[in-house]
């Protein structure tokens, strides 16, 4: 059984993880507005593993008896400066998620919830892999600057990844 408050939380968690799948639908809308289509394709993929975050959450609520509750989100930002800010973007919307995660965490212990820490620390090592990546490819942007055949090459790397 999961506390009123933690059921709450986790709720909440399902809503910011579908939120979290339109944030990186967005962006994949603009990276192939912007003929980066490899980019585009990561972010696809992004949002899918983003969605099966949310269905985790939703069949844990499920499994522990509790009322699931899809609630309404936000639109999310459209239009990006340049790829490097939409990474940037990214990035710090994956330090967010961690926070978030780690809140559920602190309930979790407070109120002794067990399978709910078991639970969740799975995506506490999914969210070490997430901001590593986002990350990385943000330095690698920042190495690229202005270089349009390296941009170009990395758009390719990433355009071959594959939901795991």
């Amino acid at each position: 059984m999961l506390s009123v408050r933690l059921l709450d939380e986790f709720n909440e968690q399902i809503k910011l993880e579908l939120y979290s799948a339109n944030i990186y639908l967005a962006m994949a809308g603009y990276l192939f507005d912007q003929n980066l289509d490899g980019f585009a394709k990561f972010f696809m993929v992004q949002a899918e593993e983003e969605r099966q975050h949310a269905l985790k959450f939703f069949n844990f609520i499920n499994d522990k008896d509790g009322r699931i509750e899809i609630r309404a989100m936000d639109k999310p930002q459209n239009e990006y400066e340049s790829v490097q800010a939409v990474f940037k973007t990214a990035h710090e919307h994956e330090q967010f998620v961690t926070r978030r995660i780690h809140l559920l965490m602190d309930i979790a212990v407070e109120e002794k919830n067990y399978s709910a820490m078991t639970f969740l620390q799975w995506f506490i090592e999914e969210q070490v892999e997430e901001e590593a990546t986002m990350n990385s490819i943000v330095k690698k942007l920042e190495m690229i600057k202005d270089n349009i055949s390296a941009l170009l090459n990395l758009d390719n790397q990433l355009g071959n990844r594959t939901l795991e």
